[in-house]
């Protein structure tokens, strides 16, 4: 018994070669001449003894499969089972390579299979060739699909009718379901059907811890069946005898609505729930009129497009959220009757195939997550250079490749830096400039773009922090000039100087190092904060206005960082902050993603519960302010500052990284 087989090296197809190679007799695989190394890594992983797997080197979509004639006369009269597997299974696809190997593939094969006198024809075709048909499609109908709208339907419907319509070989069909990983290994070789919505409950589960329950969607019934179900099953049935012009639906008997099915696999991630669920048929009383319409709508298609893209998810999969199709399986159960071969429990093998999904098909592990990847051959400004966390930035950006141009106002310490960098085989280049004097600013902006031809990265790090009550300010309204003028106009200053280069080239990103402070409104920095909340506002507006031009703005809330900047408030020496290094770290996290924004996970508590409770914040900001001491400085005294108390360290420690 031999066996001939295209569309070897698909995820089914090598599944039933491996599981063929349990019988006897030789198998012949059709394959690419470019694919050939694919099939022979194949049959050293299944351990097939010599012989036993046959290359044949060929094409789907040429006459004869390509295959030439003396090949062709080898095979004459010696093939039992023709498997015609090769096709392709993709919503995204185009609809003429879906033409081209599912509609030309499939009529090459039926002739290739007459002209070798092949003794069966079995066709892997698919349930899509139901189209959208509204009730319980039987394994007899064909004729009776509908709404096949979608390329992949209309070839799967049509490719299915050449068999029917037109071969002289004895055929057989299978219709198998969403075909998904293995039940055993959770292996799957590209992301379809649920996996699109793999990433949706990635995303939840960075976001909300497990318990918090959420609104998720509740749709129609999806059939889904795992490989392993798929190949045992056509394995079985082409060994039966009188089974000749029948058709198989390979699906499962009590599929479950998608609701339920987002549920396993969100169980499965450690995601939250989706416990209370919408029911989707409700948009099908918009009238279509009313969806046209809306989708007419460039800001909202634009919108869509966007959510769609960053989920992965291709929106031809919204049409199967309301999918009307049920299939009736009594052939192909009768078939598989005493042969101990049905479709296991998702429950029982959904966490294998999000464990596989994530260790090696998250589109995440596929881009270059490293710091060079986005600084090698780029130009980064970093302001503030000399010491602190714009140093720490210029030092670590400087060893991924890029080229720093450091800037600060005193250029001994700046020389430091450019030292240090320079030691190390880094590249960078030094300008001195008062960020506090906006024509500085811009002859720093010229003379940047002149030497070095503009700016890719900008980071305004610079800035000035003042610890003072309001009541101590009273006389005292230089302090807020001071601290708007660098914080707010030196970096609004600079990145206007840099904006009209980066249109020029359409790319770009501005980095603005914001506080924690902006979102605990923390006492006592009233000044340093409305500088800061400035900028954060500025680049709110920024990022709508360029949105489509490919420059990104990203505002990082820093945590208390241990710089020269707190050095005056001597408290500080005793409570919880993090390094220059570290807030490096958040700045190349901001690099590498280009996020909105970057905060802490107590940052964005305190922002959440002023957003909710404000009054309470203000107690308890209050409290902060009345159990931590003004500075001498603040006092315009000399002297030491007071050890802080248990009860100061305490309180700091649980507001870790807040400015007090």
């Amino acid at each position: 018994m031999n066996y001939f087989i295209t569309g070897g090296t698909g995820f089914i197809g090598r599944h039933l070669i491996e599981r063929l190679l349990l019988r006897k007799g030789t198998i012949h695989v059709l394959v690419r001449e470019g694919s050939r190394a694919r099939l022979d890594a194949l049959i050293q992983s299944w351990g097939a003894q010599k012989g036993r797997v046959v290359p044949v080197i060929g094409d789907i979509t040429q006459a004869n499969l390509g295959i030439s004639p003396s090949a062709a006369k080898k095979l004459h009269g010696k093939i039992t089972h023709f498997f015609h597997m090769a096709a392709i299974y993709d919503l995204t696809a185009s609809a003429q390579s879906q033409l081209a190997a599912n509609m030309d593939g499939t009529k090459y094969a039926i002739e290739f299979a007459e002209k070798i006198k092949a003794k069966c024809f079995h066709h892997t075709s698919s349930i899509a060739a139901a189209g959208f048909y509204n009730g319980v499609f039987r394994e007899d109908m064909f004729e009776e699909a509908e709404k096949l709208v979608h390329p992949y339907f209309r070839t799967k419907h049509d490719s299915e009718g050449l068999v029917r319509n037109s071969t002289s070989v004895p055929w057989r069909i299978y219709r198998p379901a969403i075909v998904i990983g293995h039940s055993e290994t959770g292996e799957i070789d590209k992301i379809d059907g649920p996996y699109y919505f793999f990433k949706l409950i990635q995303k939840m589960r960075r976001m909300l811890p497990p318990w918090m329950p959420t609104v998720g969607i509740e749709g129609s019934r999806i059939n889904m069946v795992p490989v392993d179900f798929v190949v045992s099953a056509m394995d079985h049935i082409a060994h039966q005898k009188g089974l000749d012009g029948g058709c198989f639906h390979l699906t499962d008997p009590a599929p479950m609505r998608i609701g339920k099915v987002l549920n396993l696999f969100a169980h499965a991630g450690h995601a939250p729930q989706m416990t209370m669920r919408i029911d989707a048929r409700i948009f099908q009383f918009i009238p279509p009129a009313i969806k046209q319409g809306l989708a007419m709508i460039a800001p909202l298609r634009r919108i869509i497009d966007q959510m769609f893209a960053d989920l992965g998810v291709p929106k031809d999969m919204l049409s199967f959220v309301n999918y009307p199709t049920r299939f009736d399986n009594r052939q192909a159960e009768a078939a598989l009757a005493g042969s101990g071969i049905s479709v296991p429990p998702l429950e029982s093998y959904a966490w294998r195939l999000w464990d596989y999904w994530e260790r090696y098909l998250d589109p995440e592990l596929f881009v270059d997550r490293t710091l060079s990847a986005k600084v090698r051959g780029r130009r980064v400004l970093v302001t503030g250079a000399s010491s602190g966390i714009g140093k720490a930035c210029a030092i670590k950006t400087a060893e991924s490749g890029g080229t720093v141009i450091l800037v600060a106002r005193g250029a001994e310490k700046l020389q430091e830096t450019l030292h240090q960098i320079e030691v190390a085989g880094g590249q960078a280049h030094m300008y001195t400039c008062d960020l506090s004097d906006l024509e500085d600013c811009d002859r720093l902006v010229a003379q940047v773009n002149k030497d070095l031809g503009g700016v890719d990265i900008l980071v305004n790090n610079a800035g000035r922090s003042i610890r003072r009550s309001i009541q101590l300010s009273f006389d005292r309204f230089h302090d807020y000039q001071r601290t708007m003028q660098l914080n707010y106009f030196g970096a609004l200053r600079l990145t206007m100087g840099v904006l009209p280069v980066m249109m020029e080239r359409k790319h770009g990103h501005i980095i603005n190092i914001s506080s924690i402070g902006v979102l605990s409104n923390a006492p006592r920095f009233s000044a340093y904060v409305a500088s800061k909340a400035a900028m954060d506002a500025f680049s709110r507006c920024a990022a709508s206005e360029f949105n489509d031009s490919n420059i990104h703005f990203t505002t990082i809330n820093m945590p208390l960082v241990r710089t020269p900047m707190i050095a005056p408030t001597k408290m500080y020496d005793q409570v919880p902050t993090i390094s220059p290094e570290e807030a490096a770290d958040m700045i190349g996290d901001a690099i590498i993603r280009r996020p909105q924004r970057i905060s802490t996970r107590l940052g964005k508590f305190a922002q959440i519960c002023y957003a909710i409770a404000p009054k309470a914040m203000h107690v308890l900001m209050n409290t902060a302010f009345r159990l931590f001491p003004e500075s001498a400085a603040a006092k315009g005294m000399k002297g030491r500052q007071e050890k802080p108390s248990s009860e100061q360290i305490a309180f700091a420690s649980l507001m870790r990284g807040i400015h007090w």
